[in-house]
């Protein structure tokens, strides 16, 4: 049998110089007071349906910034911090509005108050716009407020069967990353109002917390619903997860069809009845991703060409890091995922997505506490012993990809993750909590909203360059055009548009595994 080593040996250095990456960051729009704002989307930021770096996520009040693919961690940093430079001066010009540096929401207004993002006219920017509003119908708006940080990443050479295999082996060791990057043991309690919940009170400051918790958001606070808990996606092969996909996204869901596409009035309030509107509804801790083309559906994209790269969803923004993520965390992130596609990863089996599940909702909300114990084929092992078992095996990953260029980025990054699980109080969830009981009477709002004013400052603070400001306003500016042309060409009505968009028959077909071998 091959080795994890043995494989390492057998990559390139071609091949490892060729991995890529980008970032998607969203973050909330703050006011001075630490609530929501409710103003629209910038003006000077652009089109949020066409702008290549910045749109909005769920909310108009939630922006997400995005960098081009990159070759290396720095250059995609720098990057990243040049789009939230200008982010933050259209702000500042704005009004007193700031980048909320918290995954978990800031003081958020009702329920039915939280805008939806709206993108204009055009079918295309009318459906994002329905689709938001049947989200907030499923699963309340606030849980949409939750804002978190995309790595996609690839390599050339991996194949469908390898990128499948890289997934598997990652939502079995997720528990790590959450344990290491987690950043959201605490929440404002307007977040849970009326919703169940286990969440302990922290003084009299309307802060809710997990003692030891790692990640609310990736917890049962997070994305969740009954529909999607019916749900056992397989990811033991492209086939297997489509036809996973296509049957949620074709199933009729009794309380979504009670209703209806739109309401009384006449207005559209959800895409579909169907279990999932569309594939980005699909909850998931990582998705095999593929490039689309324009009013492609992305089963279809996969079906027909295969996996491009992987997407992994489950990184907080980090409060003490300016952009919401440091080199270092991304460094061991590239080794994980190395580790995760070279290591052996057997099939999935329903009784193992379970034990995932368990898992992941255990480490989120008491991912630090003592002795904790996840589940590993049915057995009970601690969390602290398989998390070291896996950073074990990640030292020649990391002298490889040093090896590279010299460095030693990548052993450093890892030799700090054992570390920081070696002494649980510096890791960034427990930082969170000792700040908030230091500086701000335990505080959540308190804490993130001193956090957020002092990050507005320091990126206002970098040197800015009349040519960088020319560049982003010339993108803000050809954004509206190509909003407006999308807009002037449109002749379909909506509701044939929306048919046809949500129809099976845009979904692609099941393949042979030899054509599935052709395109791989």
């Amino acid at each position: 049998m091959t080795s994890l080593q043995q494989r390492l040996d057998a990559l390139t250095a071609e091949r490892l110089r060729g991995m890529r990456r980008g970032l998607e960051k969203e973050s909330l729009r703050a006011q001075a007071d630490g609530k929501l704002a409710l103003t629209p989307h910038p003006a000077a930021l652009g089109s949020a349906l066409t702008h290549p770096h910045i749109t909005t996520d769920y909310s108009e009040s939630q922006l997400e910034l995005i960098t081009g693919v990159h070759g290396s961690v720095d250059a995609m940093l720098a990057e990243l911090t040049e789009i939230h430079q200008y982010t933050v001066r259209a702000l500042r010009a704005q009004g007193d509005e700031m980048l909320w540096v918290s995954s978990m929401p800031c003081g958020l207004p009702t329920d039915e108050t939280i805008p939806l993002g709206r993108y204009g006219s055009s079918n295309v920017g009318r459906a994002k716009s329905v689709y938001r509003m049947g989200l907030g119908h499923r699963y309340g708006r606030r849980m949409q407020t939750i804002s978190g940080i995309h790595y996609n990443w690839s390599m050339p050479g991996i194949d469908n069967e390898g990128y499948f295999s890289l997934i598997r082996n990652f939502r079995r060791h997720a528990f790590l990353l959450l344990t290491l990057f987690g950043a959201s043991p605490a929440v404002c309690s307007s977040f849970v109002e009326g919703r169940q919940h286990e969440l302990q009170p922290l003084g009299a400051t309307g802060t809710l917390h997990m003692p030891h918790g790692t990640s609310l958001r990736m917890g049962r606070l997070g994305y969740q619903s009954e529909a999607q808990a019916t749900l056992a996606v397989s990811y033991n092969g492209l086939e297997g997860y489509a036809a996973s996909l296509h049957d949620a996204l074709t199933r009729p869901w009794p309380a979504y069809e009670a209703l209806g596409i739109r309401n009384p009035g006449g207005e559209y309030i959800q895409l579909a009845t169907t279990l999932l509107q569309i594939e980005n509804e699909f909850y998931s801790n990582i998705r095999p991703k593929r490039v689309i083309f324009p009013g492609e559906r992305p089963l279809h994209a996969l079906r027909e060409r295969g996996v491009e790269y992987i997407e992994v969803r489950l990184l907080d923004l980090n409060p003490f890091e300016p952009i919401g993520i440091g080199a270092s965390a991304l460094h061991f992130i590239d080794v994980f995922l190395l580790h995760c596609l070279l290591a052996d990863s057997p099939p999935d089996t329903p009784e193992e997505i379970r034990e995932m599940a368990h898992n992941q909702h255990h480490t989120a909300a008491r991912g630090r506490e003592p002795g904790l114990k996840l589940l590993r084929h049915g057995d009970s092992v601690s969390l602290m012993d398989w998390a070291l078992e896996v950073i074990d095996q990640l030292g020649p990953i990391a002298d490889r990809l040093d090896a590279l260029d010299g460095g030693e980025v990548h052993a450093k990054a890892v030799a700090d993750a054992r570390a920081a699980l070696l002494s649980p109080d510096t890791l960034p969830s427990a930082r969170v909590l000792q700040a908030m009981g230091a500086q701000h009477g335990n505080s959540f709002v308190g804490f993130v909203r001193e956090r957020s004013q002092q990050v507005h400052q320091h990126l206002l603070g970098l040197h800015w360059g009349a040519k960088q400001q020319a560049r982003f306003e010339a993108m803000a500016e050809r954004s509206v055009a190509d909003q407006k042309a999308i807009e002037a060409a449109d002749t379909m009505p909506f509701e044939l548009y929306r048919q046809e968009y949500t129809s099976p028959t845009r979904l692609g077909q099941p393949r042979s595994a030899a054509e599935a071998a052709v395109t791989a």
